[in-house]
């Protein structure tokens, strides 16, 4: 059989039902191959490469399996690039597989920029951003390589691989002998008894204990675990961005920590005297500019499968479990059932803490967001964009106990939503809501045109503030309000979204004030655009100065409030 063929044999075998790409000469054979076994697996074009490699992200995460896009040599290589950033910092694995110039057409060691027509060197400029990365020279070594290349993205700490193949080599034929390598996915760094053992003397311990709960407890498969826990020991817990969805609204959550988290979350780990972070990178939109002054007067506990941001401490004398999240958690759930904590006083603090700052900072567009959220169905997907949109939907979004919530995290990428909830709709046969901007939604608007060609099930929600508004806000702090390139005046504008939405062919609606509501948009399959306009100038509130501490954000609170708070 051909290696094109075998490719896609061995995607199917292992599950996959979806990818993403865009044509190109050097995929043709792959494109053919697609077409043979369209009754199995689907091949989705994308009206841009960089939204194939964002619908792949979406589908690996709202699947659990690896995503996987496809792409010509040269430029279409190269679009690829910021997909394949996203994947690598929120560990998302996705096979990404390029076309490259037949094997006679490369330049080789000649000392010239390029020969073949198109050819790039795809593999070197993505070596910094993927598990793994390797041009396949023959068809006598692409079995070890797709091999190698699922390995890497499915263990350990995800994320994306990338496989180059030369066009000649897609035509090459390859024994096909029916044996697809089976891969060990177990648990290769588990912790031991005695980290158990140290978990379970710190909490009884403790006085003031609150979990940390991160992104790693979504790729890790173990939500419904730590669901389980936090109900169990009665816990406070708070989040990090990425894991407003792990818990339920009401699950002893206290919100989400960090520079535009909530003002209770970040009080009660300044508060703590055990913060067990799990899963969570602890970077410094989490824990603030000086390391040190996180949870000052408390003992942290990470719990990490990645030794690298482990070495990367917060206090010097933190205890570091290096392990894989769902076989621990498991094992310490065992433990935990046999465990009572008493802290009934810290409960009382958290809840007067919750009482006094929640809703101090409750203005439009959050207050929008938080109706919004009112009418999203249940058992759904929510794509947030990159943007005040973002941190609005963090902050205010109700999440359901079975509503998922995915994000551009580390790389923080606009034009990230829309695409990614073409993936995440392929994947779970779910509706999906894509909140975005008016500036995120034109980095890739054309794949609206897949949205209505497939007509999947996606309402795209598109606060409209006429601005790039988290800059404009930098502008107006930094710049004596020099708006350019951020608002109208600056140079900056948008389209009619009215006339975007049926050029598509899709349904418009517009939200122009809170009464404007009506839990018939969100509802049905069919997709439509909901714009929500917003003449003011927007902000996000509360937000941290860097430098200061987490727990005193602005608009800072009066002086006499904040020691009171702190000497709960």
């Amino acid at each position: 059989m051909k290696v094109s063929d075998y490719i896609v044999e061995y995607l199917i075998k292992k599950g996959i039902t979806d990818v993403f790409g865009y044509p190109g000469g050097m995929v043709t054979s792959l494109m053919e191959s697609f077409s043979k076994y369209s009754e199995k697996i689907s091949a989705h074009v994308t009206y841009h490469e960089q939204g194939a490699a964002f619908a792949a992200c979406g589908y690996a995460q709202a699947s659990g399996k690896p995503g996987v896009a496809y792409a010509t040599s040269g430029p279409g290589a190269t679009n690829l690039i910021t997909g394949i950033c996203n994947a690598y910092y929120d560990s998302i694995p996705v096979l990404f597989i390029t076309g490259q110039v037949n094997t006679y057409e490369q330049k080789g060691t000649l000392n010239v920029r390029q020969r073949g027509f198109q050819e790039t060197d795809i593999v070197s400029m993505v070596s910094c951003i993927t598990k793994y990365a390797a041009r396949v020279f023959s068809a006598s070594e692409l079995k070890k390589q797709l091999e190698c290349a699922f390995e890497k993205a499915m263990s350990g700490r995800k994320g994306p691989v990338l496989l180059d193949i030369p066009m000649n080599v897609f035509r090459e034929d390859i024994k096909e002998d029916g044996n697809y390598a089976e891969i060990d996915l177990s648990c290769q760094n588990c912790a031991e008894d005695r980290d158990i053992a140290v978990l379970r003397k710190c909490l009884l311990q403790s006085k003031r204990p609150v979990l940390l709960l991160g992104n790693g407890i979504k790729i890790s498969g173990s939500t419904d675990t730590v669901r389980q826990l936090v109900e169990h020991l009665k816990i406070p817990a708070v989040t990090t961005m990425l894991a407003i969805d792990v818990i339920n609204e009401n699950d002893m959550n206290y919100g989400f920590i960090g520079a535009y988290g909530s003002r209770t979350a970040n009080f009660i780990i300044a508060k703590s005297d055990l913060v067990i972070a799990v899963g969570a990178r602890l970077d410094v939109r989490q824990v603030g500019a000086r390391r040190e002054g996180f949870a000052p007067n408390a003992k942290i506990i990470r719990i990490d499968i990645d030794a690298g941001e482990l070495a990367y401490k917060v206090h010097d004398d933190e205890v570091q479990i290096c392990t894989d999240m769902k076989p621990f958690l498991d094992a310490f759930m065992n433990t935990a059932l046999n465990m009572h904590l008493d802290i009934s006083e810290w409960i009382k603090v958290c809840e007067l803490l919750k009482e006094t700052l929640e809703g101090r900072d409750r203005r439009n567009p959050n207050i929008l967001m938080e109706r919004i959220s009112e009418f999203l169905m249940d058992d759904t997907i929510i794509t947030t964009d990159v943007g005040q949109n973002q941190v609005w939907a963090a902050q205010s979004l109700k999440v359901k106990s079975r509503q998922r919530v995915f994000f551009s995290g580390g790389h923080a990428a606009m034009g990230y939503s829309l695409p990614a909830s073409i993936g995440c709709a392929l994947a779970s046969h779910k509706t999906v809501y894509s909140l975005n901007g008016d500036g995120g939604i034109q980095m890739n608007i054309q794949e609206l045109q897949v949205i209505a060609r497939e007509n999947l099930p996606i309402k795209i929600i598109i606060f409209n503030n006429y601005a790039l508004g988290m800059i404009r806000h930098f502008q107006e702090m930094y710049f004596d309000n020099n708006y350019f390139q951020t608002v109208k005046k600056g140079g900056y504008s948008v389209p009619d979204f009215e006339k975007i939405a049926y050029a598509y062919g899709l349904r418009y609606t517009c939200i122009e004030k809170e009464k404007d509501l009506k839990r018939e948009y969100f509802e049905g399959n069919r997709p439509t655009i909901i714009e929500v306009k917003i003449k003011e100038n927007t902000y996000v509130f509360p937000k941290l100065e860097f430098g200061k501490p987490n727990q005193d954000q602005e608009p800072l609170l009066d002086r006499e409030l904040f020691r009171y708070l702190m000497e709960l």
